[in-house]
């Protein structure tokens, strides 16, 4: 009989974390930030019905990055969880950081006992009243989860997109100035990425109820020429 080839814990999981990310690196990137009006959220992305923003509940929204089928998979099993939760207790017991655990877990679990990691990085967003109450959780293809603050990164080259936008970042800036600083620091040495070439969302803290709003291309535009 065939003895079947060894292979140590940590070079399994250096393999699935290296077939990860090179599947993540493949795809294009997002930034989301926090502006005066609510955390706005700026994808390349060419495609009109291939969406990588999306709601999830009444403030919060979700964000993908890596192979589409997969990220996909996980907009829906949110959607599904925060509905069964909202409707089975209240709706303001649906909150941005449960959900994000519930994914770590996910993903946590496949990385470690799937033989083929999912290719993904998500964000699970939820916008406050006030700025303080704005909450960004990114949560990585191994289950691992960052809190972040002002702004986050997903997607090929994240560490170079992240250092050219926290150059002019600035959380009070209006949505039209947000956008441009984005949208800069996505194109990189390129020419500048146009409205066709965007998907564009707004979490806006001054609805009282569904905050995710997504702009259209004659809207992009107007926000890069304003």
């Amino acid at each position: 009989m065939n003895m079947p080839f060894y292979v140590s814990p940590e070079q399994l999981m250096k393999d699935r974390a290296d077939f990860a990310q090179k599947g993540i690196a493949r795809g294009r990137s997002l930034i989301a930030a926090e502006c005066a009006d609510g955390i706005l959220t700026c994808a390349e992305n060419p495609s009109r019905n291939l969406r990588k923003i999306s709601e999830i509940y009444d403030r919060i929204s979700f964000a993908g990055v890596g192979r589409y089928n997969e990220y996909d998979q996980l907009r829906i099993a949110g959607i599904r969880h925060a509905d069964m939760k909202g409707f089975t207790y209240s709706r303001d017991d649906v909150d941005s950081q449960a959900l994000a655990n519930d994914y770590a877990q996910m993903l946590g679990q496949i990385f470690t006992h799937d033989t083929k990691p999912l290719e993904v990085e998500i964000l699970v967003a939820s916008v406050g009243e006030e700025i303080e109450g704005d909450r960004m959780f990114h949560i990585r293809y191994d289950g691992s989860v960052s809190d972040e603050t002002e702004f986050a990164v997903l997607g090929g080259e994240a560490g170079a997109i992240s250092e050219r936008f926290k150059e002019n970042f600035n959380a009070s800036d209006s949505v039209a100035t947000a956008l441009q600083k984005a949208v800069k620091a996505l194109s990189g040495d390129r020419d500048m990425l146009k409205a066709e070439e965007l998907e564009v969302a707004i979490l806006d803290r001054s609805k009282t109820d569904r905050c995710f709003e997504r702009y259209e291309n004659g809207q992009i535009t107007d926000l890069l020429n304003g």
